[in-house]
C-alpha cells in the first residue's frame, strides 16, 4: 500500500479521535469555567436608596470583587467566577417581583441574593420558595414573614420582639418612667411598634405620646414640638434613614433632648455621624449589632468595604448581610449548587460569621440577641446586652451640638 495514503489515513483518524475527544472533554471543562450566575434587584432610585446602597448593594458588589480575585467562587472545590446580574428596584414591590420573577423563571439564574427592606422580602419569599431559591436576607424585619414557616427562606436579622425587647430591658434598668413614640406608618414601623408596646406593657414604663407618620414625611418640627412639652425620660422613633436625620435635626432645632434618644434605622449609617457631627451624634441610641471590635474577620471586613467605598459600612444591616454572603459561600463550596442542598445546610447548621454564630430556627436567626448600640465618641458602639456590649452605655445623653 502506497505509504502516503497510509500516513494520511493515520492523520485523519487521530483528527477524528482527537475531535471525538475534545468535544467528550469539552460540556465538563465549560461546566467547570461557566461563571456562576447571580441575579438581584435593588433600590438604586426612590425612597429605599439611602438604605440599600448602604447596607446591601455595596456587599454583594465587594463579595463578588473578592471571590473573582480569588479565581472565583469555591463550588465544590472548583472555582468559577461569579457574575452578578443586577438592576434598579425603583423602590417598588411590583418592579421586584418581576425581577426576579424574570431571574428565577426564564432566566434561571444559579442563585438569588435578596432586596433591600422588610416589605420588599415580604412580597418576594413565596414566590423565590415556590422556585426553590435560598434567600438568606439581612434587612427583613418582620414576624409576620418568619411566621410563614417558608422553608427556602432566612432572616438575619433580630426580629422586632428580640429587638424591642433588648431597648425596654435597658430602659427599665436604668431607671426610665416615662417614653414617646413616634413610628412609620408601614409593615417595619407597626411590627416593631407592635413589639415595643407589648414589652412596654411588662413595665411601669407611661407612654405619654404615640403618633404614626407616613413614609416621605418632610417634616416633624409639630409632632416633636409636642413630646418637648410631655418631657418624657425617653423618646423612640421607629424611623427609616431619612426620617431618623429628620427626627434628629428637627429635635436639635426644637430642643427636644430627653435622657435616652433612639431611633432607628439609618443610626448606624456613618452618614448619621458626618450629618449630625461626632459630637451631635454622641449619646444617640438605635439599632446596631456589631462594629470592628466585635470580632477579627468583622473588622477585616470594615477595613476592606471602607478602603473599596471610601466609607465605613453601617453597624447593623451590613454585617448582617456579609454574614449571609459567607453563609453563602460555605455551603456552596460543601454542596455545589444544588439550591434545595444549600437550603439544608443553611437550615442545619451553626455557621460562623463575623457577627458571631448563626443558626436558625425555621426562618429566624435565634443565636443572635436583640442589642442597642449608641454613638460615643465616633463609634457606635453595641450597649446592651452587656454581655455582648463593645463599651459601657452612657445613660444620660449629652445636649445637642
Amino acid at each position: 500500500m502506497d505509504q502516503r495514503k497510509v500516513g494520511a489515513s493515520r492523520r485523519h483518524f487521530l483528527q477524528g479521535a482527537a475531535a471525538v475527544g475534545a468535544a467528550a472533554v469539552a460540556p465538563s471543562l465549560m461546566a467547570q469555567s461557566a461563571p456562576v450566575r447571580v441575579g438581584y434587584a435593588m433600590a438604586r432610585t426612590g425612597p429605599w436608596t439611602g438604605g440599600a446602597q448602604v447596607s446591601q448593594e455595596p456587599n454583594y458588589l465587594l463579595w463578588a470583587e473578592q471571590q473573582n480575585a480569588a479565581g472565583g467562587l469555591d463550588v465544590k472545590g472548583a472555582r468559577r467566577r461569579i457574575e452578578l446580574i443586577g438592576s434598579d428596584d425603583r423602590s417598588e414591590i411590583e418592579t421586584v417581583i418581576r425581577t426576579y420573577e424574570k431571574l428565577m423563571g426564564s432566566d434561571k439564574v444559579d442563585l438569588i441574593l435578596p432586596p433591600w427592606g422588610s416589605n420588599a422580602n415580604f412580597a418576594l419569599a413565596p414566590l423565590a420558595n415556590r422556585h426553590g431559591y435560598p434567600m438568606l436576607a439581612p434587612t427583613a424585619l418582620s414576624r409576620k414573614l418568619i411566621d410563614m414557616n417558608l422553608p427556602f427562606f432566612f432572616s438575619l436579622l433580630q426580629q422586632p420582639d428580640r429587638m424591642m425587647g433588648a431597648l425596654v430591658d435597658m430602659l427599665k434598668a436604668n431607671n426610665v418612667k416615662s417614653v414617646a413614640i413616634v413610628y412609620m406608618d408601614d409593615l417595619f414601623g407597626l411590627e416593631n411598634f407592635a413589639a415595643l408596646n407589648n414589652e412596654l406593657k411588662k413595665t411601669s414604663i407611661q407612654v405619654v405620646e404615640r403618633k404614626s407618620y407616613p413614609l416621605g414625611v418632610k417634616d416633624l418640627s409639630p409632632v416633636l414640638r409636642s413630646l418637648k412639652e410631655l418631657n418624657p425620660d425617653a423618646f423612640i422613633g421607629i424611623t427609616y434613614p431619612p426620617d431618623t436625620i429628620l427626627a434628629s435635626k428637627q429635635a436639635k432645632e426644637v430642643g427636644f433632648n430627653p435622657k435616652f434618644f433612639y431611633a432607628s434605622v439609618g443610626t448606624a449609617f456613618q452618614l448619621y455621624k458626618n450629618v449630625m457631627t461626632p459630637a451631635g451624634a454622641e449619646g444617640v441610641l438605635g439599632m446596631g449589632s456589631w462594629n470592628a471590635k466585635t470580632s477579627a474577620g468583622a473588622k477585616a471586613y470594615f477595613d476592606a468595604h471602607t478602603a473599596k467605598f471610601n466609607k465605613e459600612p453601617d453597624r447593623w444591616a451590613s454585617g448582617h448581610a456579609w454574614a449571609a454572603l459567607e453563609i453563602l459561600t460555605a455551603a456552596v463550596k460543601d454542596v455545589g449548587l444544588d439550591r434545595k442542598a444549600i437550603r439544608d445546610y443553611v437550615a442545619k447548621g451553626t455557621h460562623k460569621t463575623i457577627v458571631g454564630d448563626i443558626k436558625f430556627t425555621g426562618s429566624e436567626n435565634t443565636a443572635t440577641p436583640g442589642t442597642v448600640s449608641q454613638w460615643q465618641k465616633g463609634e457606635f458602639e453595641v450597649v446592651w446586652p452587656q454581655n455582648v456590649a463593645t463599651a459601657k452605655l452612657n445613660p444620660a445623653k449629652p445636649a445637642w451640638q
